[in-house]
């Protein structure tokens, strides 16, 4: 499909009626969540969408930050559906996927029929984000030779057809300048709704954390869970589990999914577990 005049890719597992769009990761692609969707679609009830943002996978890689923030990936999003002709979906995210579905949720409620939300990054994550963030924008652009270098010997490599580390590798395959978009992208704009507009999210919201991490400290699903009227919390085991061990989190998000399509749940609260 078309945004802007810019390619985005995105691809389909199942046709069942029940529409959920997964996005990825910062840097990532839709390796990351494949198994997940076959595991949904698997179903036959679910219709799974991955999609791959501006700057990332295989779709158009842009140098323009604007079409990097987090509010301009969740038009991307709604554009998806708007492209798929479909009126509502549930909209999962992992990390960077994450604060994607909820500003997404926050600019068209009315097209979002829930949230799985694994490992937001929110307040809490601040200092260990620009940590991260911060020296690697500055040594993508400062150093780009060099990391030209890095890319280009990574670009060779042959890939694993492991889903994880193929999107880890892909992401280190990008080229300096493309990087440096996506960053500075993040930084400029907002990194997720304010607090005030997540207290209105009324959909259903799964949030799935972790600890010992500190780009996904668990306080700020905790946060999160406080501050979503409806919302399930899980503690995942680790940042790997839905990857390495998915039975456990998948049982949880298909449970998830099958009550977030009876009707009853529109205008009702479902239950929270900790």
């Amino acid at each position: 499909m078309t945004y802007g005049g810019h390619e985005l890719v995105y691809e389909t597992h199942g046709s069942g009626p029940r529409v959920t769009v997964l996005v990825h990761g910062l840097l990532l692609d839709a390796h990351l969540s494949r198994a997940l969707a076959m595991a949904l679609a698997g179903s036959g009830a679910h219709q799974v969408v991955l999609l791959e943002l501006l700057g990332h996978g295989r779709s158009d890689r842009p140098v323009d930050p604007s079409l990097h923030r987090i509010d301009s990936y969740a038009q991307q999003v709604v554009a998806l559906l708007d492209h798929l002709e479909v009126d509502e979906a549930v909209i999962g995210g992992t990390s960077l996927g994450a604060n994607v579905a909820l500003q997404a949720a926050a600019a068209a409620p009315e097209r979002v029929r829930g949230l799985i939300l694994e490992m937001p990054v929110l307040e809490w994550a601040g200092p260990a984000a620009a940590a991260l963030f911060v020296p690697l924008l500055l040594g993508v652009r400062f150093g780009r030779p060099v990391a030209e270098l890095v890319t280009a010997v990574v670009r060779r490599l042959p890939r694993t057809r492991i889903g994880p580390l193929d999107t880890f590798l892909n992401a280190a395959s990008m080229r300096p300048a493309e990087i440096a978009a996506v960053l500075h992208g993040i930084v400029i704009g907002p990194l997720a709704p304010r607090v005030d507009e997540r207290r209105v999210i009324q959909v259903p919201s799964l949030i799935v954390g972790h600890r010992r991490d500190a780009l996904h400290p668990f306080s700020d699903a905790e946060h999160l869970a406080e501050q979503l009227p409806n919302d399930r919390l899980i503690r995942a085991r680790s940042a790997f589990e839905l990857r390495t061990r998915p039975t456990r989190l998948t049982g949880e998000i298909c449970a998830f999914l099958d009550e977030v399509w009876r009707p009853q749940v529109a205008g009702g609260r479902s239950a929270r577990s900790r």
